[in-house]
């Protein structure tokens, strides 16, 4: 794979992360739809693969390292997402208490224990408020994981012609 094809692919990369991290402040900003903590740390997730693939603009001889690094967030990504999607399916029983904003647990607790306990979900997080073709939001975000993940591995390790 040439240089200018592998920018190509990671210029794909960031503006399809650009385009979900912007469809989901229009779903809260404008439909209403307030984030719950995995949302948020879905959003960071995304955030990580797109500052990756901007590393793999600037780096495109880089491709293979830049790729391994990719799955990292593409990773915790698809554990939120994951998790998330496992919670909206708990019976109502099983579901975990709702509990405090994420902006309010870093404060309180800081960074990682928000992200602790953001990771063990709430309440918050069961609700499907949003669902495309019988799928919620989290279902399809973790799809999207799936497949960013998959496309920086394609980008980083197809041999070259």
């Amino acid at each position: 794979m040439n240089q200018i094809s592998t920018r190509l692919g990671y210029a794909g990369i960031l503006l399809w992360c650009i385009a979900s991290l912007a469809y989901a402040l229009y779903v809260q900003h404008v439909m209403g739809l307030d984030p719950c903590p995995l949302c948020i740390l879905q959003r960071m997730a995304m955030m990580g693969i797109a500052a990756v693939a901007v590393v793999g603009l600037v780096w495109p001889k880089g491709r293979a390292v830049v790729s391994v690094l990719m799955l990292a967030p593409a990773g915790w990504g698809i554990a939120t997402a994951a998790r998330h999607v496992w919670i909206q399916n708990l019976p109502p029983e099983k579901v975990p208490e709702c509990g405090a904003g994420f902006d309010f647990m870093r404060e309180a607790f800081g960074l990682w224990e928000a992200i602790r306990v953001a990771f063990e979900g709430s309440g918050d997080c069961a609700e499907v408020d949003w669902s495309f073709v019988g799928l919620s939001m989290p279902a399809w975000v973790l799809i999207m994981f799936v497949g960013l993940a998959f496309a920086g591995l394609i980008i980083g390790f197809k041999k070259q012609p």
